[in-house]
């Protein structure tokens, strides 16, 4: 670091992305990608709006919230569209957490949860999950705070059940923000619940079901004072924040519920059929409702298979923590892409075996 960073950041612990290594061809399973390419209507509207790039974006988006009002039933007051969820996320901690509010998550979820509490210099309170990789509401009983709940959790892949978080939400009188980037893979989201409930906000993303991760688009529903806060926070740093491709690509996409549907559905389908032969091949898996499956391997630890694999051109996700290190990160690709990586996996085995 240079001499001129403010000393505040000198122990920050920034996010590590997926790694995208360019030294050779890989099946890329360690981003939680959509296999799927955007929809044609997506394409379609984005590169009609490449030739208006001199001029800046709405920032109200109304096109676009004309376009969410409808596909999810709600007020453009109840929404907010970011820079990618993590955006909507960032908005959060800044809004709604501080000296006397610290941040509260669990220790195994998404990283950024922490880092955005070091940036704002936030306090934060880290929740343990069990041993199975549960998440435990009843942990989370008198911690002060606001808290933020990755669900379905990330790396694990599990959920928990919207009427369990709707009791815990019901009974908490500060803030639940619920990060569903993964919930249309097969979770329930909690997006119903805003229309009860102020203390609840719900984050989502086009990145992954809607497979827009490269136009970086985010959403975050709440109650009007809710969203009237982050609007707050975006036009005192960036109200601009959605660029007029990106804005566009999303009205395609939610306009074309069918072919959303569909890849969701094939997702979840490879999934269940990738969990299955992963067990037959002795590997535990946590039951997901996400795009990738967290898994264990029976005769390599998750650095060394993680390593084997990179070297045969597949790419996953590991963390070399000290409750993580065994298992790693899996996405979800096309039938034909975990074939390939089956494949892989069971040579690696019978070379350990000695088969």
């Amino acid at each position: 670091m240079s001499r001129f960073l403010n000393s505040k950041y000198a122990g920050m612990e920034p996010y590590v992305p997926g790694e995208q290594p360019r030294d050779m061809q890989y099946l890329k399973l360690n981003t939680n990608e959509s296999p799927f390419p955007p929809s044609p209507k997506a394409v379609e509207r984005a590169a009609a709006e490449a030739a208006k790039l001199m001029l800046y974006s709405d920032p109200e988006l109304r096109d676009l919230m004309d376009t969410a009002e409808k596909a999810f039933g709600l007020s453009r007051r109840q929404m907010l569209f970011t820079n990618g969820s993590d955006e909507a996320l960032d908005f959060a901690f800044r809004a709604f957490c501080g000296a006397d509010c610290p941040a509260v998550f669990a220790d195994v979820t998404y990283g950024f949860y922490k880092v955005f509490a070091q940036i704002h210099r936030i306090p934060y309170t880290v929740v343990p999950l069990r041993e199975d990789f549960s998440l435990a509401l009843e942990d989370y009983e008198g911690v002060p705070g606001t808290v933020f709940i990755a669900n379905p959790n990330a790396p694990t892949g599990m959920a928990l059940g919207r009427d369990e978080l709707e009791a815990f939400v019901s009974r908490r009188s500060g803030l639940i923000v619920i990060d569903e980037a993964y919930v249309d893979f097969g979770g329930e989201s909690c997006l119903p619940l805003i229309e009860k409930y102020d203390n609840l906000l719900v984050v989502q993303t086009f990145s992954k079901s809607r497979s827009l991760a490269g136009a970086r688009l985010g959403m975050a529903f709440g109650c009007e004072a809710l969203i009237n806060d982050l609007n707050m926070i975006k036009y005192s740093s960036n109200p601009y924040n959605v660029n007029r491709m990106t804005m566009a690509a999303g009205i395609g996409a939610l306009e074309d519920g069918e072919y959303f549907r569909a890849n969701c559905k094939a997702t979840a389908d490879v999934r269940e059929y990738f969990t299955t032969e992963m067990e037959r091949l002795g590997f535990e898996v946590l039951p997901s409702k996400a795009n990738f499956v967290f898994a264990k391997c029976p005769v390599l630890s998750g650095l060394g298979l993680y390593q084997t694999l990179k070297e045969r051109g597949i790419l996953i996700r590991h963390f070399e923590t000290d409750r993580l290190r065994d298992w790693n990160r899996i996405t979800i690709g096309t039938r034909a892409q975990m074939d390939t990586l089956l494949a892989a996996v069971k040579k690696i085995i019978d070379e350990r075996s000695g088969a």
